[in-house]
This record gives C-alpha cells, sequence and structure tokens, in this order.
C-alpha cells in the first residue's frame, strides 16, 4: 500500500492518479494558502470504501480525530454538520458544509465554515476509484485540499500539520474498509 503523494506511484496508476487529479483536485491556492493532494491504496473493493466516505453525517466511523457529528436538516449539498473532536488536538469544534457530492462519481467535497481552530478558509475533496491491487478490488483514495495560512505559520508548516491529520484519517479508513471486507460488510447507503 502507497501513501503519498502522486511521485510515489508508478505505470498505469501514475496516469490513473494525474487524470483524477486534473479532474477533480485542481485548487487555486492565494498567496497567503497551501494546498496538497495526499494518495492511499486501500485493499479493498471501491463501493466499500466510498460507503464509509460518503457518510457525512457519520464522519466518526473512520476518522479517529472526530467524536460526534450532528447535521442539521436532510442530507444534501448545502448541508451543515457540527463536529466535536477529540481531546489532543489544538480545536473542539468544527461546523462543516457538504461542497460536492456525487454518488456515481464517487466525489466529496467539504469546507469548513467556522470552529475553535486556525483552519480558515479551508476546502478539500476526496475521491475514490476503483483499481486491482495484487489481481483483487482494491480502492485509489485521493485526498487534496487548499487553506488559509495563519499569521505566524509557514506554508510548509500548516501544510505538513493537515497532511499529517489527512494521512491519519486515510491509514484509519484504509483499515477500517479492508477489516470490513474481510468479514463481507458494506455499510448501507440510504444517508445522502
Amino acid at each position: 500500500m502507497a501513501l503519498g503523494g502522486i511521485d510515489g506511484c508508478d505505470g498505469c496508476n501514475a496516469m490513473m492518479e494525474a487524470q483524477v487529479i486534473c479532474r477533480h483536485h485542481a485548487h487555486e491556492p492565494r498567496e497567503n494558502q497551501c494546498s496538497s493532494v495526499l494518495v492511499r491504496h486501500v485493499k479493498a473493493p471501491a463501493n466499500l470504501v466510498w460507503s464509509l466516505v460518503r457518510r457525512f453525517d457519520q464522519p466518526q466511523k473512520y476518522k479517529p480525530f472526530v467524536s460526534r457529528c450532528v447535521v442539521q436538516g436532510d442530507l444534501r449539498i448545502g448541508s451543515v454538520r457540527e463536529v466535536n473532536v477529540k481531546t489532543g488536538l489544538p480545536a473542539t469544534t468544527s461546523t462543516e458544509r457538504l461542497e460536492l457530492f456525487d454518488d456515481d462519481e464517487h466525489v466529496l467535497g467539504i469546507k469548513i465554515l467556522d470552529g475553535d481552530h486556525r483552519l480558515r478558509n479551508y476546502s478539500s475533496v476526496i475521491t475514490v476509484h476503483p483499481e486491482i491491487i495484487d489481481g483483487r478490488p482494491g480502492t485509489l483514495v485521493i485526498e487534496s485540499f487548499v487553506v488559509d495560512v495563519p499569521e505566524g505559520n509557514t506554508k510548509d508548516d500548516t501544510c505538513y500539520f493537515v497532511r499529517a491529520l489527512i494521512n491519519c484519517n486515510l491509514k484509519c479508513l484504509a483499515e477500517v474498509s479492508e477489516r470490513m471486507a474481510m468479514l463481507g460488510r458494506v455499510e448501507p447507503a440510504n444517508a445522502v
């Protein structure tokens, strides 16, 4: 399982990743922003991985720093969620809006609206793509973001922090998905 940016890929996978990145992950950061793209290969079928990612109302299913999530109203583009963050991070709450959702293309995008953290003008897109890993159904997960660099921080420091959080989330997504695949489970697709 490769983890990291597109540098760690080769052959057909690299071409597929580059096409997806150009289509869904081409952020245009302003001078005071940083942006990055992260890739994770998951040894579980794409429909199973997507069944977790698509749950805007339940990010705690695979995001280890989320302790609680409440969505106001129906789940659709424009829906807002209030997320409680576990202790140990420099935040306790985050208010986030569902910006993109495509169940056919497996695309989900969010924007952080508010919270007691320093992630201002944060937007991210996560996409899920079927691939073959070791001759078996697997998944290519790509997540990208753009965020303001807080005063007193550098672009490198900000990107490093956000990449570390996303890497942790993607690692947990892979672990949960691979465990579910071994047990033959898929999340119900009744939300969003």
